[in-house]
């Protein structure tokens, strides 16, 4: 191999000869945030029944370790060597059979997933308290499609002529964390009320419950949350909703209808009016009766962009989508802005299925479904890592960005005496924010702290 170096190029030699060299570094912090929020301990006291004897790995260390694992991009039980390869950093890690083992003992406890799920919220609650909890949480449901090739259990035909999975997700966009996911088999529909339902459950049950009551919680969901028995839900657990509607013929009339000056400008998500955009209220031109007390209908209009097709429900070169909500609030602009940023959602599907959702490797339904837990609490790892430990664009890079600048950083462990020195090259762009969210992890305060 050739190099440069001070305009002269050099053969490089390369031998496996290298001493005190750790790599995937940075991924210490993951591992170092899950002992301080007290998630490597609630998954213990959790799982403590799964362990066999007393000498035996830690089912809820070997749970942290694959979670670390698949938020530094790994997406099989094999990867978890790259952790196992540096004791001195992430400690004792279990083989892949062992791996494999618990895994195993949690899908088949009937209350192995009830544990997993208590031990994340647990954690959850502890992060919050030293992040700061949000004053209101939007929870973001969606269904996503995950392929396979296998004839593996559960898998099945999509609506889009592919095989797989169909799993329901549920996200907070306040802070960005996983709250909640239920896997299906590819045939599920999109708008089953009693998945969506289910998965936005389990989502509230990971709030922690001295915030329950005091959070203003809002459900959102495209038009496949328009259904009675999902509002029905919202309506009489005090949530609120805001879901997409269609364009039914009802409500295409009563868009026609409206004079010009009903309608106002849309917003940016900076609270700015948008060059291209406006809405309009239709309630009162609809019949609502079916639906919960107080819904309203909110339409928008706007210019699709050049070379967009337009559709039979276009009128005038306009595209119009319509939102079905509970919120009194009488700022429409505000509350469509609200709904457009459920767009969000879909970053958070695609890093997920970069963090071991799009390889669900197990040939029963039920081991994947706890891999679906492992991939919520990496998702969840690097949230409040970045919550915790990084500011400025390190604090906003999605998964990817963070594990070429920091989780993968090569170093050197230098030990002297009774002390340990994690040496990163000085001249690394983003080696002086790494050291830095080093510094902050330490000077986190324990679970009983």
């Amino acid at each position: 191999m050739r190099v440069q170096r001070d305009g002269r190029s050099f053969t490089v030699e390369v031998a496996a000869d290298g001493e005190g060299l750790v790599s995937h570094a940075g991924s210490a912090l993951l591992a170092g945030v899950a002992d301080r929020v007290g998630l490597t301990g609630e998954l213990s006291a959790s799982l403590a029944p799964l362990r066999r004897r007393g000498g035996g790995h830690d089912p809820g260390r070997v749970i942290r370790d694959l979670a670390v694992m698949l938020a530094g991009g790994g997406e099989a039980l094999c990867d978890l060597s790259a952790l196992r390869d540096q004791a001195p950093l992430f400690g004792t890690v279990a083989s892949d059979s062992t791996a494999f083992r618990v895994i195993d003992a949690i899908a088949r406890d009937p209350d192995g997933l009830d544990a997993l799920r208590a031990a994340h919220a647990r954690g959850r609650e502890r992060a919050w308290k030293l992040v700061g909890a949000p004053k209101r949480l939007t929870i973001d449901l969606d269904a996503t499609l995950v392929g396979c090739h296998s004839d593996k259990e559960g898998a099945a035909g999509t609506f889009k002529g592919g095989f797989g999975f169909h799993p329901m997700l549920a996200y907070a966009e306040e802070t960005s964390e996983a709250l909640a996911g239920g896997l299906r088999p590819g045939n599920a529909g999109a708008n089953t009320a009693a998945d969506q339902i289910a998965v936005a459950e389990a989502a509230i049950e990971q709030i922690p419950a001295e915030h329950v009551e005091q959070i203003d919680i809002l459900l959102r969901v495209d038009s496949a949350g328009a259904s009675h028995e999902l509002l029905d839900f919202c309506h009489e657990g005090r949530i609120g909703f805001s879901v997409g509607y269609d364009l039914t013929e009802s409500v295409r009339a009563a868009i026609l209808a409206l004079p010009e000056q009903a309608w106002a400008a849309s917003l940016t998500q900076d609270g700015e009016p948008r060059e291209n955009g406006q809405v309009a209220e239709i309630t009162e031109a609809l019949d609502l009766t079916s639906w919960p007390a107080g819904a309203r209908v909110i339409v928008r209009r706007e210019r699709p962009h050049p070379g967009a097709q337009l559709s039979f429900t276009d009128h005038d070169g306009h595209r119009f989508q319509a939102i079905l909500t509970g919120q009194p609030d009488p700022d429409i602009a505000a509350l469509e802005r609200r709904h457009r940023a459920r767009a969000r959602v879909e970053d958070h599907i695609r890093n997920d299925k970069d963090t071991g959702l799009a390889n669900l490797p197990f040939r029963e339904f039920d081991l994947n479904a706890v891999w679906l837990c492992l991939v919520l609490i990496a998702h969840d790892l690097i949230a409040w890592t970045k919550a915790l430990l990084l500011t400025g664009e390190l604090a906003r890079s999605e998964p990817k960005r963070l594990r070429y600048r920091l989780l993968h950083v090569a170093a050197r462990l230098a030990f002297s005496a009774r002390r340990a020195k994690l040496r990163l090259q000085a001249t690394w762009p983003w080696a002086a924010e790494l050291a830095a969210a080093f510094e902050r992890l330490r000077a986190l305060p324990g679970p009983s702290g």
